[in-house]
């Protein structure tokens, strides 16, 4: 394991820390934390063991052993939004309306849902690899998925099309009270 190796996947363990911690500053920390755990336990790191399970398992047992508080963990997800990381002034009103009610749908899931579905879907792992970060059987990851994925398909499909309280007045957005 070189530096570079573990640079590597410094963006994914953001990605992943943001999702946890709801906050960019606190997903920050949580990534730093991870990093210099992952230092200190650099001899423990087998070479034939996959270094980005490694480092998401240090990462995932530090957010839930309590370091992150709870409140940490419930922040509203207009906090992310008011984030240039998900918003982007060229999605167009309807686009941020669908993933704020998509993320809202993800915040609303089980936490053992959530965070199997946000490593598989979000980060693309496999689900062996979940499995070995969440320190889980591969059936448990795999029926976690399933069974968050299809609680994310039945409340967007309960939710409807979006609807914008948005209407055009003279060349301008509106918001209707």
């Amino acid at each position: 394991m070189t530096d570079l190796d573990v640079v590597a996947h410094i963006q994914r363990l953001r990605r992943y820390a943001r999702f946890l911690c709801r906050d960019a500053a606190d997903a920050d920390d949580l990534v730093q934390e991870t990093l210099v755990k992952a230092i200190r336990r650099a001899g423990q790191f087998r070479p034939d063991a996959d270094l980005r399970a490694w480092l998401f398992g240090i990462l995932h047992n530090t957010f839930v052993s309590g370091t992150r508080t709870s409140e940490r963990q419930r922040r509203a997800i207009d906090r992310n939004e008011s984030d240039g990381e998900y918003r982007s002034q060229n999605l167009a009103q309807e686009t941020r309306i669908e993933l704020r009610r998509a993320l809202a749908a993800v915040d609303r899931l089980p936490e053992d849902r959530r965070r199997v579905v946000l490593l598989v879907s979000v980060d693309g792992m496999s689900t062996d690899e979940a499995a070995v970060v969440l320190g889980l059987p591969v059936g448990t990851v795999r029926s976690r998925l399933a069974r968050g994925r299809e609680a994310l398909r039945r409340a967007l499909r309960s939710e409807g099309p979006a609807r914008s309280t948005l209407r055009v007045v003279g060349g301008q957005h509106v918001q209707d009270d």
